[in-house]
């Protein structure tokens, strides 16, 4: 069955619903962005979260000091590289890492093979803030890639509506959503239960 990433929660109430809900994976920003929290913030929330759900750290070309310590500190299963990084500086890091790309054309998901991750994160570009934009890109691009499929967290512009879609086309391991359950900009929690019922439960489409 499809994982769920829900991302960006900056609320109790909203992890608690994600959990309970059937959330795998809860994403923390600790990049620039509206959704930015302090490392305080995640530690309160981690408390909230099992060890059966996993702490996702979302990061921007962050430096390694500063990651090794977010990552002790709230516990994070996994780190997430939105920027520019490396396949060396990843490695060097040494921890569970998911790197996320954004898709504009095949050469986007064709580079991805240069680095050897946990997970790979497809995305379509950022706005304002890498990522989060609420876009789609064009799923077929991934017919390119040389990844295998268990391998890889679909993003960009999910919701309830499409993400039906989204699973049966490219089969992801993964889905991955922070705008598409948010009304007003802040997270929704009958829109996160939605989105993960409708990955999750019997009825794709």
């Amino acid at each position: 069955m499809t994982k769920v990433k829900i991302c960006g929660l900056k609320e109790i109430e909203h992890v608690e619903t994600a959990v309970k809900a059937g959330a795998d994976f809860i994403g923390f920003m600790f990049a620039p962005s509206k959704r930015r929290i302090t490392v305080e913030e995640a530690v309160e929330l981690a408390k909230a979260i099992p060890n059966t759900v996993k702490k996702v750290g979302v990061f921007v070309n962050e430096e390694r000091a500063a990651i090794l310590h977010i990552a002790e500190q709230v516990g994070l299963d996994y780190i997430q590289y939105h920027g520019d990084e490396t396949p060396e500086q990843i490695q060097a890091i040494g921890l569970p890492a998911i790197k996320a790309f954004s898709i504009r054309g095949g050469e986007d998901v064709e580079r991805a093979a240069a680095y050897e991750v946990d997970y790979y994160l497809f995305d379509a570009p950022g706005t304002d803030f890498r990522g989060g934009s609420g876009k789609s890109f064009d799923w077929m691009l991934l017919d390119k890639m040389n990844i295998p499929l268990e391998k890889v967290i679909l993003a960009g512009g999910l919701n309830e509506g499409n993400v039906g879609l989204a699973v049966m086309l490219v089969e992801p391991f993964a889905v991955d959503v922070s705008s598409g359950v948010e009304v007003d900009g802040r997270k929704n929690a009958t829109a996160i239960e939605n989105f993960i019922e409708k990955v999750k439960g019997e009825l794709i489409l």
